[in-house]
């Protein structure tokens, strides 16, 4: 087939692919503008919802979490969590105003009070539906599900949280703290080799933390029992 036949024949079969999507368009123009006008309709409801719906509701929730969080910050936390003097606690919050960043970080502050009071199965259920865009606080809060786990004798759900924690973090404050905690719940479960894996870290990667100065003696501990 000679090189001008060969060209006839492409331009042929892109004309086809022409008429046949234009005739696919035609058949079909019905559905394609219902698609086109679904799409748009999504985006106006979208707008709509986060302008007059959400950020009234954001705004209100904000507004009203601001005397739990003073009971918080005083420890006090039956009144952080119930409220006080026609006040919603974070569990209002929660209830009340879902879906908006307020609720959000009450869950967080909720983990912290239930933590507190030793109510561990509901601060495991506040830690875990909390969603932290800040990598600090989402550490503290994968650590302090940690902390649920450990008081639940729940070692390996601990020792799971407490990775997570130090990764999640991963800065010289926090990671070397998670890490300290990994390796003493492994040698509550006996698992002197991960404890030492997880010592040896905090020796290696972070050797000028508070952990760092005596990991040492952790580092002897275990190696004295494998």
């Amino acid at each position: 087939m000679s090189n001008t036949q060969a060209n006839t024949k492409v331009e042929n079969n892109q004309k086809t692919d022409f008429v046949q999507t234009g005739k696919f368009v035609r058949e079909n123009q019905k559905s394609l503008l219902f698609i086109v006008g679904a799409v748009l309709a999504l985006i106006v409801i979208y707008f709509v919802y986060q302008k007059v719906y959400l950020a009234p509701r954001e705004t209100k929730a904000a507004d009203q979490m601001h005397v739990a969080q003073d009971f918080w910050n005083k420890h006090d936390w039956d009144k952080a969590i119930k409220g006080d003097a026609g006040y919603p606690g974070f569990e209002k919050i929660v209830a009340e105003y879902s879906n908006t960043k307020a609720a959000n970080l009450a869950y967080y502050y909720l983990g912290v009070a239930y933590l507190n009071k030793g109510e561990y199965r509901k601060a495991i259920d506040s830690f875990t539906n909390f969603r932290g865009d800040d990598g600090m606080l989402a550490a503290e809060a994968l650590g302090s599900t940690g902390d649920a786990y450990v008081e639940l004798k729940d070692y390996d759900k601990a020792a799971t949280y407490f990775k997570k924690a130090s990764d999640k973090a991963n800065n010289k404050f926090l990671s070397p703290f998670y890490l300290k905690k990994l390796g003493l719940v492994y040698e509550a479960q006996k698992d002197n080799k991960s404890a030492l894996e997880a010592y040896k870290k905090i020796k290696t990667d972070y050797s000028e933390s508070t952990e760092g100065q005596n990991i040492d003696e952790y580092i002897a501990r275990v190696e004295a029992k494998i």
